[in-house]
């Protein structure tokens, strides 16, 4: 029997597109910036720096998605978080996630021994095979901690290590309490430490960005959003409006005037963000997206490639960059380079999705699931 499908929300689909557009934006940014072209002029003060510097709180929204996305499918599949089945759970997991990431380390592993440049592996300490086994062994994050930054295809890989160790132990920590009141407890101790946690790791600057725990807090955010939303009867609809007001002015807030806030709230800002989007999120599923969404289906569609967009823009920036150089590198129309080059990263996610990622999904669920579940392919969960 086929397994209950969530509803795609047009809200989830959408707020995923934002965030890769700003990890897009992020990556362009350092490179390309938007303070330094003719369109500065034009926007608020605070807009280049809104648009170039809110890569990492993006990838914090994603987790928080995810964290909602995956608790929301073992609960419309299994009927609860206590009982998911482990070899369905694994197994989805690994159809989606791998064939993309093997593809990928593959890629990269051939270019960096053919010594092109953007891809050369080169700091002290770093080596080919220690890059290949960390992206593997989902310790990439802890890698560059240690080493320093990784070529940026890779680098973009450390918050799938923090994501799928998380979806390692959560189905067993599930089985393990089985009742709720054992481990709601236990999610709500982790989101919270969010602040603690990464004010912990502040003498390592890159390790602090991307260590396990704040990340994983971020996500246990989203599980606990998603209980919410399934658990709790859905209340008028002012209350859900007001909740998604109040997640949206939160959001909108710490990408607007996020220096403003860290001067204020130091580390906690990355908590405001992230229950800022479990209360939208809520919002969402309670009560679905009632605005038209004119001239917003090309974002949407970002952000249902959302993972194959995140693995494979930084090819097209680094491409188009060298382009930017060898044309004079104009940093007054720099701003020009900004459509093309999100366009591409959504036509190249697109045909990894179409060619590579979808058939290797289904493929390897008919090979891995007993039962073969013809079920309907559930909303895409992965930040990465």
């Amino acid at each position: 029997m086929s397994a209950p499908k969530l509803p795609r929300d047009p809200g989830i689909d959408l707020l995923r597109g934002l965030s890769i557009l700003l990890v897009i934006f992020n990556h362009i940014g350092l490179r390309i910036p938007l303070k330094k072209s003719a369109l500065a002029a034009w926007l608020p003060a605070w807009a280049p720096g809104a648009l170039n510097f809110n890569g990492y709180e993006a990838v914090f929204v994603f987790f928080v998605i995810s964290g909602f996305l995956i608790a929301g499918n073992v609960q419309a599949r299994w009927g609860g978080l206590g009982q998911v089945q482990l070899r369905g759970f694994y197994a989805r997991r690994f159809a989606r996630i791998v064939p993309c990431l093997l593809l990928l380390v593959l890629v990269l592993s051939l270019l960096h021994l053919l010594g092109f440049e953007d891809y050369l592996i080169h700091r002290p300490g770093q080596s080919l095979l220690g890059a290949v086994s960390a992206a593997f062994g989902l310790y990439l994050n802890w890698y560059e901690g240690y080493t320093g930054y990784l070529p940026g295809n890779w680098d973009v890989l450390w918050s799938l290590s923090i994501e799928e160790v998380f979806y390692i132990g959560f189905p067993l920590a599930c089985l393990l309490t089985r009742r709720l009141w054992v481990l709601v407890p236990c999610l709500v101790a982790l989101a919270i430490s969010l602040p603690l946690n990464h004010a912990s790791a502040a003498g390592n600057e890159i390790w602090q960005e991307k260590a396990y725990l704040p990340g994983m807090a971020g996500i246990s955010t989203g599980v606990l959003a998603a209980l919410v939303a399934a658990r709790c009867p859905s209340p008028r609809r002012s209350f859900s409006v007001a909740l998604g007001g109040a997640g949206a002015t939160g959001l909108i807030a710490v990408l607007t005037m996020g220096w403003i806030l860290w001067t204020t709230l130091y580390d906690s800002y990355l908590l405001l963000l992230t229950f800022s989007v479990a209360c939208l999120l809520v919002s969402l599923r309670w009560d679905g997206w009632r605005w038209p969404l004119p001239g917003l289906g090309w974002l949407r569609a970002k952000g249902r490639l959302s993972y194959e967009i995140y693995l494979t823009h930084m090819f097209v920036v680094y491409g188009a960059v060298r382009l930017y150089k060898a044309w004079g590198a104009d940093a007054a129309l720099g701003y020009l380079w900004y459509p093309p080059i999100v366009a591409v990263c959504w036509f190249l996610g697109w045909v990894v999705a179409r060619y590579i990622s979808a058939p290797a999904d289904q493929t390897l669920r008919g090979l891995f699931l007993r039962d073969r579940e013809a079920e309907p392919r559930e909303p895409r969960t992965d930040t990465v």
